[in-house]
């Protein structure tokens, strides 16, 4: 059986499965992103796709200490909309 890759959210500390979480990215650059795919180069984070995670995560400012560098906050809007519009799961 093959191992099902887990990460750790950002918002609460739990591990879950890969797929189940968003990634947000920063690129060689510096650049923070959104990375639906999950395929592009860079640093990654990952976050559960709910709201309370997310607030946790901006309240800690854990995606900061994460990628060392300051987060604009345009990059929390833009997780606050891809998490609203996600298909609900259940």
């Amino acid at each position: 059986m093959k191992k099902v890759p887990e990460r750790k959210c950002i918002g609460c500390g739990e591990s879950k499965p890969k797929k189940n979480l968003l990634r947000i990215v920063k690129d060689k650059e510096g650049v923070i992103s959104i990375d639906l795919t999950g395929k592009r180069n860079g640093r990654g984070a990952y976050i559960c796709s709910n709201e309370q995670c997310l607030d946790k995560a901006v309240k800690s400012n854990r995606l900061a200490k994460s990628f060392e560098i300051e987060i604009d906050k345009k990059i929390y809007e833009d997780l606050r909309d891809v998490i609203a519009n996600l298909p609900k799961k259940g």
